[in-house]
């Protein structure tokens, strides 16, 4: 249990019970055990190891060697005795595997711990299956058998002790179950993960009565994601009747009876944003559960519960007072969510969209008291790309614009064709300007996806670059984005293509 500081505020605030804390000690539960290895020389090589040991190669490696040696003993079996040279080179390659199983399983005991190691079952007869294999291996490997011929019994015996070996089929279930995990850690990356108290999952307290996760599967998916059952069996252990779970994904969902049909739906799709109506529901939703007792969490997810998971969680932490700041909100959900003892990648909100949607709830609470902002119906007059020069064409002339406002497609421009718009490079400003024929009158939460033809590299939504607005918040009937405030140029990785004073500006009319 760890103890974090952050201003203003708690979950508890809902309540009345605090209304401004900013000396508040919040407690956090980091999913980690509370003990402290000592800095001693056992501990440091232990720790060294363990990466390796659990890594997924390893786990990998380790299944091949079980079905190979399965192979062996299978076609040593079935060798005729005037074969027996080759016998004996299957029966030594045999025996290295099982040293090789002895060892995996000394270093995975050396490196979890006796008693957490054989506090599972499975690993108990994991590890008597590797003694036994070992054992009759050896008896088999090392027994002179000469004129063991004369006594048919003798090599009946022999050859029975042989085929005991074929057990280690059996090891491949326990093989399963760490490759689960590694698989799953594999996946989560450096996310905080919850593994104490036999869990082992992907998820995270934000605050101590928010909770971020990936998301809940079953089938072929909890192979590397969260499975279900795990997650329900967490919650009731850990807040028997006191959680809701908000399932954000508008692609897929599950059955709520998982979660005692505590089960809230807020449809956003993978790397986009609410909708703000959408948002102020969620929030008045979570307000109410919140305030009902002050022992109520909720656990929030996506897919991988980063971005839309985020996204809610931060409109949250801004709607319950304990940050007034967008930006902060955004800062502490993603050091929360990172685990920087495994590596420094930020596993916070990612796409600058998501990031405006936060900013703009933040405005909603300030100053429009949690109620929508006036709306506003704007045309969109020409779209100007900033430093285009080596994005494609370098002209604009191989860019397609779309513009869609719920969910359905309002516009649509073809710059090579000249199709709805007319293209006029600005090459003494290193700019294009995309002027639209007749261009949308839109309002509301509008999105706008560039495709190219000229073979501009494809990231999220399948497009070279996109991004989301709310006319509710243009002033001066314009609108600029830098390249860090566009989803997919705003990633370092693409920074070789779009360069530093690369940005689109939109004109609009009333």
């Amino acid at each position: 249990m760890s103890s974090v500081y952050f201003s203003p505020g708690s979950d508890s605030g809902v309540n009345g019970n605090v209304a401004k804390m900013e000396d508040a000690n919040v407690k956090i539960e980091d999913g980690k055990d509370d003990s402290v290895e000592p800095d001693t020389m056992y501990h440091n090589f232990r720790k060294t190891i363990a990466p390796f040991v659990m890594s997924f190669g390893f786990r990998i490696f380790g299944v091949i060697l079980i079905i190979v040696d399965f192979v062996l003993v299978i076609v040593d079996l079935a060798l005729p005795t005037k074969s027996r040279e080759v016998g004996d080179a299957l029966e030594a390659v045999s025996l290295i595997i099982s040293l090789f199983f002895l060892a995996d399983v000394l270093l995975r005991v050396y490196v979890e711990g006796f008693k957490v190691y054989f506090s599972s079952k499975l690993n108990i007869i994991d590890a008597c299956v590797v003694a036994i294999t070992l054992v009759v291996t050896m008896v088999y490997t090392f027994s002179d058998l000469s004129g063991a011929d004369l006594i048919p019994r003798v090599v009946t015996f022999f050859r029975f002790l042989r085929i005991i070996i074929l057990v280690r089929v059996f090891r491949l279930a326990a093989q399963r179950k760490e490759l689960e995990k590694v698989t799953r850690r594999m996946v989560s990356e450096n996310k905080r993960r919850y593994q104490k108290d036999g869990f082992d999952l992907d998820l995270t307290y934000v605050t101590d009565r928010v909770i971020a996760m990936s998301f809940p599967s079953s089938g072929k998916q909890s192979f590397y994601r969260n499975p279900i059952r795990e997650v329900a069996r967490f919650l009731d252990t850990k807040h028997e009747d006191h959680y809701k779970v908000y399932n954000l994904c508008s692609e897929k969902g599950y059955d709520p009876q998982f979660f005692h049909y505590k089960v809230e739906r807020v449809f956003i799709d993978d790397h986009n944003v609410p909708a703000l109506e959408e948002m102020l529901k969620y929030t008045a939703n979570v307000r109410e559960w919140m305030s009902a007792d002050p022992k109520n969490i909720i656990a929030i997810h996506c897919k991988g519960g980063k971005g839309r998971t985020g996204t809610l969680v931060c409109t949250w932490l801004i709607d319950s007072d304990q940050f007034e700041s967008a930006q902060d909100s955004l800062d502490f959900f993603g050091e929360r969510r990172t685990d920087k003892s495994q590596s420094s990648k930020f596993q916070g909100v990612e796409t600058p969209s998501q990031s405006r949607y936060v900013g703009y709830y933040e405005v909603m609470k300030t100053k429009f008291n949690r109620q929508m902002p006036p709306p506003k119906s704007l045309r969109i007059k020409s779209i100007r790309i900033h430093s285009i020069s080596g994005v494609g064409q370098g002209n604009g002339s191989d860019l397609k614009v779309k513009i869609i406002v719920k969910k359905e497609l309002v516009f649509q421009c073809v710059c090579a064709k000249q199709e709805n718009c007319a293209v006029f490079p600005d090459v003494g400003s290193n700019a294009a300007v995309i002027s639209l024929l007749n261009g949308p009158v839109v309002e509301g939460d509008v999105k706008v996806m560039f495709e190219s033809s000229a073979g501009l590299p494809k990231g999220y939504e399948d497009v070279p670059f996109y991004f989301w607005f709310n006319t509710s918040f243009i002033e001066d009937n314009k609108l600029f984005l830098s390249r860090e405030e566009l989803d997919n140029p705003h990633k370092p990785k693409t920074w070789n293509l779009y360069k530093e004073d690369f940005g689109v500006s939109m004109i609009f009319s009333e």
